[in-house]
Formats: C-alpha cells, sequence, structure tokens
C-alpha cells in the first residue's frame, strides 16, 4: 500500500487507512522510531501496562515482601479492629 507525505499545517505527516489502524489496533498516541533507516510506528506505552505480569513474577521469586517489616509497628487497633472485607 502506497501513501503520500502531504502538508499538514508547517509540517508534514501522511496519512494511514483505517483499515491499518484497525488491523494494527494504533489509538492514541504512538511512538516513532528509525530502524535500518525505516520508520517504525508502534502503540505508545500505557503507564502500568504491565504491572499484572510483573506482580506475577515478583509473587513467583517471592520477592513481594515489605522489605521493612520490622519497621511496621502493630497498634491494639490493628490486632483488635481491623479486618479486611
Amino acid at each position: 500500500m502506497k501513501t503520500s507525505i502531504v502538508k499538514i499545517g508547517n509540517s508534514q505527516g501522511i496519512r494511514i487507512p483505517k483499515i491499518l489502524l484497525r488491523q494494527l489496533q494504533l489509538t492514541g498516541e504512538v511512538e516513532l522510531t528509525v530502524k535500518h533507516n525505516q520508520l517504525v510506528i508502534k502503540p505508545g506505552q500505557r503507564p502500568r501496562q504491565d504491572w499484572d505480569e510483573q506482580f506475577r513474577k515478583m509473587s513467583e521469586r517471592r520477592d513481594d515482601r515489605l522489605l521493612d517489616e520490622d519497621a511496621v509497628s502493630v497498634t491494639k487497633w490493628d490486632q483488635d479492629e481491623w479486618q479486611w472485607k
């Protein structure tokens, strides 16, 4: 598929056909890089996008404990009143 470079205000750009955007699921912000003399367009990084996977790996490695457990003081309220719901 070919497209042309067009003037957009004081800049230039390309129009990406809707069918390609749907196929690649590109929306919103994207990342542009140049690799091997080619323009690469990738979906923009979403904040915390892979946190679930990282937390799962931490749990498997038993690396998900508090680093300052000794600093946590348990009060009478913590022992008697607090309940997880």
